[in-house]
């Protein structure tokens, strides 16, 4: 599951099995990624909290399934599949349509968003390839890009933040070789109304 120690479900105590039932899914299964933080629980507190404000928060007002497309777009560039497969799984039950989730992932993967998406949609994710890729090149000029196409600056934000978080996934996973074995893919938190609400379904 990783290269380093992890404590599982049966074998956990204390905070680290109080945070264990906060984010579990179904039958106690606990995701590799919040596995990979169980020798240091505040880690896996910090990242969860992270997790659930910047892409499954009530307060959000970009879509849902477009934020999950940044993240798989910043997976597919960081070329991390642990990532990639779960996410990828979450924004096709978002949208609720197999043919379109697939040809977005066929243009991720070939780096030629504009072939589905245009406007503003594809402005965002203009910004995520270059923020990811050569965050030292950004600029002024890349903000006022987004706002010309429609975004105002809270959705910047958002967008800034998915695009960052996912940045962050992607290098704990990566580092620590966090694989999905045993997980089950494509489980998210529910209830975006509440903050506090961290299980995943």
């Amino acid at each position: 599951m990783t290269w380093i120690t992890t404590i599982a479900y049966d074998k956990a105590s204390g905070k680290l099995k109080k945070l264990y039932d906060r984010i579990k899914g179904p039958d106690d299964n606990v995701d590799n990624i919040m596995l990979a933080h169980s020798l240091r629980p505040h880690s896996m507190e910090g990242h969860m909290a992270l997790y659930k404000y910047v892409l499954h928060h009530s307060a959000n007002t970009l879509a849902k399934s477009y934020l999950e497309t940044i993240g798989v777009y910043v997976s597919m560039l960081n070329d991390c599949e642990y990532c990639v497969e779960h996410h990828f799984a979450g924004l096709v039950r978002l949208l609720g349509d197999e043919r379109r989730a697939g040809d977005i992932r066929g243009a991720l993967q070939e780096r030629v968003p504009e072939n589905v998406f245009e406007g503003k949609e594809l402005a965002g994710l203009d910004y995520a390839n270059k923020l990811t890729t050569n965050p030292s090149a950004m600029d002024a000029s890349d903000i006022e890009a987004l706002r010309q196409e429609g975004f105002d600056d809270g959705e910047i934000l958002e967008l800034n933040q998915v695009t960052a978080y996912f940045s962050y996934a992607n290098r704990t996973v990566l580092g620590l070789g966090i694989n999905t074995n045993g997980d089950i893919i494509g489980l998210s938190p529910g209830d975006s109304s509440d903050s506090e609400n961290w299980s995943h379904a």
